[in-house]
């Protein structure tokens, strides 16, 4: 794709009838067409407090204009700011007498995409931008904005480069073949590529926490029928929105809450007791039960304390690849402690879901599990494409490691290249208009 030339104009934020409109425009006509509503020149980065007036000197409304100059602003491109009142009726007017000057209604995504075009974001910084407008906690918007900052694409650059390396070792293998030295054999390729494949691994776990962080948890309460996973999914929501009673079976389909735990968005999805039923509806609650299990990033599994049912459940989620987290309900009846044990099958947590007792080291649990430390923070946002494509690289990076330890210095060189491009095109060293274009398409107008 390359940087455009026309000039475009988006209603970029409204604050109510009362408050601040924003019409932005950007491209070369922006200094003209701000000049001819106010009737006076305009100096970069100057606030200037005027009448707006249409093609017939009507007034529109009054207004502060800032001009800036480009590449000195956030698209790369001459760029005027109107800062209006808040009523639709004169932004849209406003909007109304910018496209008579000569402007079109921007796309969205629009300003970030020529932003990314004139080299001002690459791809991972622009993505941030709508991450950042979207975040919906303090933790989500900080991690955002890390990655609009460049935290996440100078990781990405320090792994390319690496691999820039590693293809100039491979390719000297290819380019003196005659030569005595054995490139693919010395110390230096291999630990380049242990290297590459150690801070790959890091990058990509970092990642999968900066996604969890953005789409959140998705956690399943699981347990045989009257464990008292209604009861925990009540006391994690802070209200009644499971029905509890002491009649096994009470639940009967998946029932799903959004809560927040620590700046972390869970699903939590509280499910039908498992066990075996010939009841036909409780048996169509158990199956959906065990189709959420497959879909998990978390299984809470609730043991009554009171009972000795931990070897029947534990069988029951033989094969789960979700992180099972088995928490020891009822405490409070059972007259176990409140407390936390680490075995060879997970952690274990003995709490009161009724009492509220152990719900803290639960909600510090739930927050390791997304990969968050003892700060509650991620590092950088990040988003399901930049984990497939890092994925790719480390698929790639093995590949070229085994055929380097085989002397297959032209496959090897070739799966290096591919896991290079891998990390391009997370920040948008790339030729690809249409992943461009998705990407884009999904931020909201005037960004």
């Amino acid at each position: 794709m390359t940087a455009p030339t026309d000039t475009i104009a988006a209603l970029a934020t409204a604050f109510g009838p009362a408050g601040v409109g924003i019409v932005r425009v950007s491209g070369p006509k922006a200094r003209e067409i701000g000049e001819s509503l106010c009737g006076q020149s305009l100096k970069p980065r100057h606030a200037l407090h005027a009448h707006l007036r249409d093609g017939s000197g009507e007034v529109l409304d009054d207004a502060v204009l800032i001009f800036f100059q480009g590449p000195h602003s956030y698209t790369g491109e001459d760029v005027l700011e109107l800062q209006a009142h808040g009523n639709p009726s004169l932004l849209n007017a406003l909007l109304r007498e910018c496209r008579r000057l000569g402007v079109r209604d921007a796309r969205p995504g629009e300003f970030t995409e020529r932003a990314f075009l004139n080299d001002k974001l690459d791809l991972a910084q622009a993505e941030a931008v709508a991450d950042l407008i979207s975040a919906q906690s303090e933790t989500a918007a900080r991690s955002a904005r890390r990655s609009l900052d460049g935290v996440f694409s100078k990781r990405c650059h320090a792994v390319a480069e690496q691999l820039v390396h590693a293809r100039v070792y491979v390719e000297a293998a290819l380019d003196f073949p005659d030569e005595e030295i054995d490139f693919l054999a010395a110390p230096e390729i291999r630990n380049l590529l242990e290297r590459c494949r150690t801070d790959l691994a890091q990058l990509r776990a970092e990642a999968e926490q900066g996604k969890r962080l953005m789409d959140g948890l998705h956690v399943v309460i699981v347990g045989a029928p009257n464990a008292g996973k209604s009861s925990l999914l009540n006391a994690l929501a802070g209200e009644d929105r499971a029905i509890v009673t002491d009649i096994a079976g009470t639940t009967r389909d998946v029932l799903r809450e959004t809560i927040q735990v620590d700046g972390l968005w869970l699903t939590l999805a509280d499910t039908a007791g498992l066990r075996e039923t010939e009841e036909t509806v409780e048996a169509e609650g158990i199956r959906r039960a065990r189709g959420e299990l497959a879909k998990a990033d978390l299984v809470l599994a609730v043991l009554d304390d009171t009972s000795n049912a931990f070897a029947s459940l534990a069988e029951a989620l033989q094969g789960s690849a979700a992180r099972i987290l088995w928490l020891h309900n009822k405490s409070d009846l059972s007259g176990h402690a409140i407390a936390r044990e680490q075995r060879d099958d997970g952690v274990h947590l003995w709490l009161s879901a009724k009492s509220g007792e152990g719900l803290d080291a639960l909600r510090h649990e739930l927050a390791q599990a997304a990969g968050f430390g003892e700060s509650g923070t991620g590092s950088f946002s990040a988003r399901a494409r930049h984990i497939d494509a890092l994925d790719q690289a480390v698929g790639h990076l093995a590949a070229a490691t085994a055929l380097c330890n085989q002397t297959q210095a032209e496959l090897a060189a070739e799966e290096l290249r591919l896991a290079h491009n891998a990390i391009g095109s997370i920040t948008g060293h790339m030729d690809a208009d249409a992943l461009l274009g998705r990407i884009f398409s999904s931020f909201c107008i005037g960004k």
